[in-house]
């Protein structure tokens, strides 16, 4: 009896050490995870997506590959994210334009702004109104001068729907200006959006700060407002779209995030909102993070939704009001 015991002792012992080494190897991350990028090379999504790529790995134990999926305003590397297995190896570097904006103007998008498993935002992107040293236009007031005139300005985007188009609508409107003056000249990222006003293809562009900082310090553009409600350091001398007549502008705010597709299991959820609580104290990502014109914000996955879903209304009205909704 007291052998039969003994060897069910042992049994229980094996089997409790196989279990415990299942659970062991089964934690999440095992592998490198993929970490999609909607939009192209050089612009806010793919600069924020490369330094956590960079930075996260540290914390969750293996690496991250950053790939871009461009096309339809951020919408095709979307949607591979919102269909793609529940099992976190492909998560979405996600972006005010093709997480909110998007959906608030095109109801006809194969997924909802709230489909995705939101893991937390990871920060705030004031936006700046850029033009070309060549268009002679020095300051705000010339710009509003030239708006309110009614003459015929273009201007770049990273698509439709972007917060890059959905921000001229905006201004437009609290101008009191014609909308259809201002001539929307999409590109395939907010980068290449950019290039097109530092060649003076297009008349101006609103641009996240962080990804313009470089062509406004080296004079390739010119600054006339940030929509924030206070001078933002690495452009002091920029005034704030509250100073210029417009605080209703200060709704121009991007932001990043990662998301996952519907249904992640708790664990990867988990994981992730612990990796990212950590980053808010890397002092090197912080650093990279604010030179960059950035506002660290770290939120947990509810206070994520919360933040999204007050935006995505306030734009949803607006474009409702303007005739912009694609139903």
């Amino acid at each position: 009896m007291k052998l039969i015991t003994k060897i069910l002792a042992t049994a229980v012992s094996v089997v409790a050490l196989s279990v415990s080494a299942m659970t062991a190897q089964a934690e999440y991350p095992e592998r490198p995870i993929t970490l999609v990028i909607p939009y192209g090379p050089g612009g806010a999504a793919d600069l924020s997506a490369r330094m956590i790529a960079g930075a996260a790995p540290s914390y969750l134990g293996q690496p991250i590959l950053a790939v871009n999926k461009t096309g339809a305003a951020g919408v095709v590397g979307s949607n591979s994210v919102v269909n793609a297995d529940k099992d976190g190896y492909t998560l979405l570097s996600a972006r005010v334009g093709s997480q909110m904006g998007v959906p608030a103007m095109n109801k006809t998008i194969p997924y909802a702004w709230d489909e995705f498993t939101m893991l937390g935002l990871i920060e705030v992107n004031p936006f700046v109104l850029i033009v070309s040293p060549e268009s002679g236009i020095k300051t705000f007031a010339d710009f509003e001068a030239r708006v309110k005139a009614g003459e015929e300005m273009t201007y770049s985007s990273a698509g439709v729907g972007t917060l890059l188009h959905v921000a001229v609508a905006v201004m437009a409107d609290a101008m009191g200006a014609d909308f259809e003056k201002l001539i929307h000249i999409p590109y395939k990222g907010g980068g290449k959006a950019r290039a097109a006003v530092v060649a003076g293809q297009v008349d101006f562009s609103f641009q996240n700060l962080s990804a313009a900082a470089g062509a406004i310090e080296s004079g390739q553009a010119i600054a006339l407002t940030v929509t924030m409600p206070d001078r933002q350091p690495i452009i002091a001398d920029v005034p704030t779209v509250h100073e210029v007549g417009y605080p209703n502008l200060g709704m121009i705010v991007g932001w990043s995030a990662i998301y996952g597709p519907p249904g992640l299991p708790d664990d990867v959820v988990a994981k992730w909102s612990s990796t990212l609580e950590s980053l808010k104290s890397d002092k090197a990502w912080n650093r990279m993070t604010k030179s960059l014109g950035n506002i660290v914000d770290i939120r947990n996955p509810a206070d994520t939704k919360a933040y999204v879903e007050n935006q995505y209304k306030i734009f949803d009205e607006a474009l409702h009001k303007l005739g912009l909704r694609i139903e």
